[in-house]
Protein backbone atom coordinates (compact mmCIF):
# COMPACT_ATOMS: atom_id res chain seq x y z
CA UNK A 1 0.00 0.00 0.00
CA UNK A 2 2.80 2.26 0.67
CA UNK A 3 4.30 1.36 -2.75
CA UNK A 4 1.42 2.57 -4.41
CA UNK A 5 0.98 5.83 -2.43
CA UNK A 6 4.51 6.68 -2.71
CA UNK A 7 4.14 6.31 -6.66
CA UNK A 8 0.82 7.85 -6.71
CA UNK A 9 2.51 11.33 -5.20
CA UNK A 10 5.43 10.62 -7.84
CA UNK A 11 3.18 10.46 -10.61
CA UNK A 12 1.64 14.19 -9.14
CA UNK A 13 5.13 15.14 -9.53
CA UNK A 14 5.72 14.47 -12.66
CA UNK A 15 3.07 16.06 -14.18
CA UNK A 16 3.11 18.93 -12.08
CA UNK A 17 0.07 19.06 -10.42
CA UNK A 18 1.43 20.30 -7.40
CA UNK A 19 3.07 23.52 -9.04
CA UNK A 20 0.41 24.27 -10.53
CA UNK A 21 -1.24 23.97 -6.93
CA UNK A 22 0.70 25.71 -5.17
CA UNK A 23 1.04 28.34 -7.78
CA UNK A 24 -2.76 29.26 -7.20
CA UNK A 25 -3.09 28.99 -3.82
CA UNK A 26 -0.34 31.65 -3.62
CA UNK A 27 -2.02 33.89 -5.70
CA UNK A 28 -5.54 33.19 -3.74
CA UNK A 29 -3.49 33.69 -0.26
CA UNK A 30 -2.27 37.39 -1.50
CA UNK A 31 -5.62 38.28 -2.87
CA UNK A 32 -6.70 37.14 0.74
CA UNK A 33 -4.41 38.99 2.48
CA UNK A 34 -5.11 42.12 0.30
CA UNK A 35 -8.82 41.91 0.43
CA UNK A 36 -8.97 41.55 4.19
CA UNK A 37 -7.23 44.31 4.97
CA UNK A 38 -9.32 46.49 3.10
CA UNK A 39 -12.00 44.79 4.68
CA UNK A 40 -11.04 45.41 8.20
CA UNK A 41 -9.99 49.12 7.13
CA UNK A 42 -13.41 49.57 5.97
CA UNK A 43 -15.22 48.27 9.34
CA UNK A 44 -12.93 49.98 11.34
CA UNK A 45 -14.04 53.13 10.46
CA UNK A 46 -17.41 51.99 10.27
CA UNK A 47 -18.05 51.03 13.63
CA UNK A 48 -15.68 54.17 14.98
CA UNK A 49 -18.89 56.53 13.71
CA UNK A 50 -21.06 54.35 14.84
CA UNK A 51 -22.71 53.42 18.51
CA UNK A 52 -20.34 51.80 20.90
CA UNK A 53 -23.30 50.34 22.20
CA UNK A 54 -24.21 48.67 19.30
CA UNK A 55 -26.15 45.12 19.82
CA UNK A 56 -23.49 43.52 16.86
CA UNK A 57 -20.22 43.29 16.71
CA UNK A 58 -19.31 44.51 13.00
CA UNK A 59 -15.58 43.18 13.55
CA UNK A 60 -16.58 39.95 14.68
CA UNK A 61 -19.03 39.59 11.69
CA UNK A 62 -16.86 40.60 9.36
CA UNK A 63 -13.69 38.55 10.62
CA UNK A 64 -16.03 35.15 10.43
CA UNK A 65 -17.04 36.20 6.92
CA UNK A 66 -14.09 37.06 5.42
CA UNK A 67 -12.22 33.88 7.01
CA UNK A 68 -15.63 31.37 6.15
CA UNK A 69 -15.33 33.10 2.78
CA UNK A 70 -11.24 31.60 2.91
CA UNK A 71 -12.58 28.36 4.38
CA UNK A 72 -14.97 27.69 1.04
CA UNK A 73 -11.90 28.77 -1.35
CA UNK A 74 -9.89 26.32 0.69
CA UNK A 75 -12.12 23.49 0.39
CA UNK A 76 -12.82 24.16 -3.10
CA UNK A 77 -8.95 23.93 -4.37
CA UNK A 78 -8.85 20.96 -2.01
CA UNK A 79 -11.37 19.56 -3.87
CA UNK A 80 -9.63 20.57 -7.43
CA UNK A 81 -6.40 18.77 -5.77
CA UNK A 82 -8.53 15.80 -4.71
CA UNK A 83 -10.03 15.25 -7.91
CA UNK A 84 -6.67 15.87 -10.03
CA UNK A 85 -5.23 13.17 -7.80
CA UNK A 86 -7.44 10.47 -8.43
CA UNK A 87 -8.53 11.55 -11.72
CA UNK A 88 -7.57 8.49 -13.51
CA UNK A 89 -6.69 6.21 -10.51
CA UNK A 90 -8.17 3.31 -12.00
CA UNK A 91 -10.38 3.33 -15.34
CA UNK A 92 -7.67 5.45 -16.84
CA UNK A 93 -4.59 3.34 -15.32
CA UNK A 94 -6.37 0.67 -16.36
CA UNK A 95 -7.00 1.77 -20.09
CA UNK A 96 -3.48 2.50 -20.48
CA UNK A 97 -2.45 -0.62 -19.36
CA UNK A 98 -0.78 0.23 -15.75
CA UNK A 99 -2.61 -1.46 -13.82
CA UNK A 100 -2.05 -5.19 -14.66
CA UNK A 101 1.14 -5.72 -13.53
CA UNK A 102 0.59 -4.01 -9.93
CA UNK A 103 -2.66 -5.92 -9.47
CA UNK A 104 -1.79 -9.67 -10.55
CA UNK A 105 1.35 -10.44 -8.01
CA UNK A 106 3.41 -7.23 -6.75
CA UNK A 107 -0.10 -5.75 -5.20
CA UNK A 108 -3.76 -6.75 -4.83
CA UNK A 109 -6.73 -4.47 -5.81
CA UNK A 110 -7.82 -3.16 -2.63
CA UNK A 111 -4.17 -2.66 -1.79
CA UNK A 112 -4.07 -0.49 -4.92
CA UNK A 113 -7.03 0.91 -4.08
CA UNK A 114 -6.30 1.94 -0.21
CA UNK A 115 -2.92 3.03 -1.32
CA UNK A 116 -4.30 5.69 -3.68
CA UNK A 117 -7.06 6.57 -1.01
CA UNK A 118 -4.26 7.32 1.38
CA UNK A 119 -1.91 8.85 -0.91
CA UNK A 120 -5.04 11.77 -2.18
CA UNK A 121 -6.46 11.89 1.20
CA UNK A 122 -3.13 12.41 3.15
CA UNK A 123 -1.91 15.00 0.37
CA UNK A 124 -5.55 17.03 0.29
CA UNK A 125 -5.83 16.94 4.19
CA UNK A 126 -2.00 18.28 4.71
CA UNK A 127 -2.76 20.91 2.25
CA UNK A 128 -6.32 21.67 3.39
CA UNK A 129 -4.95 22.27 6.76
CA UNK A 130 -1.55 24.28 5.83
CA UNK A 131 -4.00 26.79 3.86
CA UNK A 132 -6.09 27.00 6.88
CA UNK A 133 -3.49 28.21 9.25
CA UNK A 134 -1.80 30.71 6.59
CA UNK A 135 -5.42 32.08 6.13
CA UNK A 136 -6.05 32.58 9.92
CA UNK A 137 -2.54 34.10 10.28
CA UNK A 138 -3.48 36.42 7.59
CA UNK A 139 -6.68 37.23 9.11
CA UNK A 140 -5.34 37.55 12.79
CA UNK A 141 -2.32 39.60 11.11
CA UNK A 142 -4.58 42.50 9.22
CA UNK A 143 -7.83 42.58 11.12
CA UNK A 144 -7.00 41.33 14.97
CA UNK A 145 -9.65 38.81 14.64
CA UNK A 146 -9.09 35.18 15.30
CA UNK A 147 -11.73 32.39 15.51
CA UNK A 148 -13.11 31.47 18.74
CA UNK A 149 -12.09 27.41 17.79
CA UNK A 150 -8.67 26.76 16.19
CA UNK A 151 -8.46 23.50 15.66
CA UNK A 152 -12.01 22.28 15.55
CA UNK A 153 -12.54 23.91 11.95
CA UNK A 154 -9.30 23.07 10.54
CA UNK A 155 -10.36 19.23 10.98
CA UNK A 156 -13.59 19.89 9.58
CA UNK A 157 -12.17 20.94 6.40
CA UNK A 158 -9.79 18.05 6.23
CA UNK A 159 -12.24 15.61 6.53
CA UNK A 160 -14.51 17.17 4.10
CA UNK A 161 -11.66 17.16 1.49
CA UNK A 162 -11.15 13.05 2.54
CA UNK A 163 -14.73 12.50 1.72
CA UNK A 164 -14.22 14.47 -1.54
CA UNK A 165 -11.31 12.20 -1.93
CA UNK A 166 -13.09 9.15 -1.57
CA UNK A 167 -16.36 10.22 -3.98
CA UNK A 168 -13.64 10.99 -6.86
CA UNK A 169 -11.80 7.63 -6.19
CA UNK A 170 -14.95 5.57 -6.20
CA UNK A 171 -16.02 7.73 -10.00
CA UNK A 172 -12.73 6.64 -11.30
CA UNK A 173 -13.80 2.88 -10.73
CA UNK A 174 -16.50 3.41 -13.26
CA UNK A 175 -16.17 6.23 -15.29
CA UNK A 176 -13.30 8.04 -17.52
CA UNK A 177 -11.54 10.80 -16.66
CA UNK A 178 -13.48 13.66 -18.19
CA UNK A 179 -16.74 12.18 -16.56
CA UNK A 180 -15.15 11.43 -13.51
CA UNK A 181 -13.70 14.99 -13.06
CA UNK A 182 -17.34 16.64 -14.17
CA UNK A 183 -19.30 14.28 -11.61
CA UNK A 184 -17.34 15.14 -8.37
CA UNK A 185 -17.66 18.84 -9.45
CA UNK A 186 -21.26 18.42 -9.86
CA UNK A 187 -21.33 16.59 -6.47
CA UNK A 188 -19.30 19.26 -5.03
CA UNK A 189 -22.17 22.00 -6.71
CA UNK A 190 -24.94 19.94 -5.22
CA UNK A 191 -23.98 20.19 -1.47
CA UNK A 192 -23.47 23.81 -1.77
CA UNK A 193 -26.88 24.47 -3.60
CA UNK A 194 -28.03 22.36 -0.04
CA UNK A 195 -26.40 24.78 1.79
CA UNK A 196 -28.09 27.60 -0.12
CA UNK A 197 -31.41 25.72 0.37
CA UNK A 198 -30.74 26.29 3.86
CA UNK A 199 -30.04 29.66 4.16
CA UNK A 200 -33.19 29.85 1.97
CA UNK A 201 -35.12 28.29 4.49
CA UNK A 202 -33.82 29.61 7.46
CA UNK A 203 -34.46 33.30 5.77
CA UNK A 204 -38.22 32.05 4.91
CA UNK A 205 -38.63 30.05 8.06
CA UNK A 206 -39.57 27.05 6.28
CA UNK A 207 -38.68 24.19 8.39
CA UNK A 208 -39.50 22.04 5.27
CA UNK A 209 -36.75 23.41 3.34
CA UNK A 210 -34.64 23.50 6.32
CA UNK A 211 -34.65 19.60 6.98
CA UNK A 212 -34.23 18.84 3.00
CA UNK A 213 -31.14 20.71 3.32
CA UNK A 214 -29.73 18.65 6.41
CA UNK A 215 -30.54 15.44 4.80
CA UNK A 216 -29.00 16.41 1.37
CA UNK A 217 -25.85 18.05 3.67
CA UNK A 218 -25.78 14.64 5.76
CA UNK A 219 -26.66 12.51 2.31
CA UNK A 220 -22.99 14.60 1.23
CA UNK A 221 -21.20 14.92 4.41
CA UNK A 222 -18.21 17.29 3.02
CA UNK A 223 -21.17 19.91 3.55
CA UNK A 224 -21.86 19.09 6.45
CA UNK A 225 -18.10 18.72 7.70
CA UNK A 226 -17.79 22.41 6.07
CA UNK A 227 -20.68 23.86 7.95
CA UNK A 228 -19.84 22.70 11.47
CA UNK A 229 -16.06 24.37 10.45
CA UNK A 230 -18.36 27.19 9.96
CA UNK A 231 -20.16 27.24 13.61
CA UNK A 232 -17.01 26.76 15.26
CA UNK A 233 -15.74 30.23 14.11
CA UNK A 234 -18.23 32.24 15.96
CA UNK A 235 -19.21 29.39 18.87
CA UNK A 236 -18.69 32.00 21.60
CA UNK A 237 -20.70 34.29 19.61
CA UNK A 238 -24.26 35.71 21.75
CA UNK A 239 -27.33 37.85 20.60
CA UNK A 240 -27.48 39.47 17.38
CA UNK A 241 -24.28 39.01 16.77
CA UNK A 242 -24.40 34.98 16.58
CA UNK A 243 -27.36 35.52 14.28
CA UNK A 244 -25.45 37.45 11.89
CA UNK A 245 -23.01 35.17 11.57
CA UNK A 246 -25.24 32.15 11.50
CA UNK A 247 -25.77 32.18 7.36
CA UNK A 248 -22.29 31.68 6.95
CA UNK A 249 -21.23 31.76 2.90
CA UNK A 250 -22.32 29.22 0.63
CA UNK A 251 -23.93 27.58 3.71
CA UNK A 252 -25.36 28.04 7.50
CA UNK A 253 -23.14 27.23 10.27
CA UNK A 254 -24.21 24.34 12.21
CA UNK A 255 -22.24 22.15 14.58
CA UNK A 256 -22.95 19.02 13.05
CA UNK A 257 -22.21 17.14 16.55
CA UNK A 258 -19.85 13.87 16.82
CA UNK A 259 -22.77 11.83 15.10
CA UNK A 260 -21.56 13.70 12.48
CA UNK A 261 -17.79 12.65 12.40
CA UNK A 262 -18.61 9.08 12.81
CA UNK A 263 -21.00 9.03 9.57
CA UNK A 264 -18.72 10.79 7.69
CA UNK A 265 -15.95 7.68 9.01
CA UNK A 266 -18.54 5.51 8.04
CA UNK A 267 -19.61 6.98 4.55
CA UNK A 268 -15.82 6.61 3.75
CA UNK A 269 -15.77 3.52 4.37
CA UNK A 270 -18.74 2.48 2.29
CA UNK A 271 -17.29 3.77 -0.63
CA UNK A 272 -14.34 1.98 0.07
CA UNK A 273 -16.56 -1.18 0.30
CA UNK A 274 -18.59 0.22 -3.06
CA UNK A 275 -15.06 1.04 -4.85
CA UNK A 276 -13.43 -2.30 -4.05
CA UNK A 277 -16.60 -4.39 -5.18
CA UNK A 278 -16.81 -2.27 -8.29
CA UNK A 279 -12.84 -3.14 -8.88
CA UNK A 280 -12.81 -6.66 -8.36
CA UNK A 281 -15.72 -7.23 -11.01
CA UNK A 282 -13.67 -5.19 -13.74
CA UNK A 283 -12.07 -6.77 -16.44
CA UNK A 284 -8.19 -5.68 -16.76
Amino acid sequence: MRVVAAYAVQESLRRRVFTVVLILTAVFLALYGWGASLAFDEVTAFSGEGDPGEPVDPEVVAGSTIFGLAMFSTLFLGAVLAVFLTLSAVRGDAERGLLQPLVVRPVGRTQMLAGRFVAAAGVCAAYVGAVYVVAMLITGAVGGWWPDRVLAPGLALAAAVVVIAAIALLGSVFLSATANGIGVFMVFGAGLAAGLLGQIGEALSSDRLEDIAEVAAWLLPFEALYQSGLDGLTADARGFTDFAVQLGPFGGADAGGPLLWAWAAVYVGLLGLAARAGFARRDL
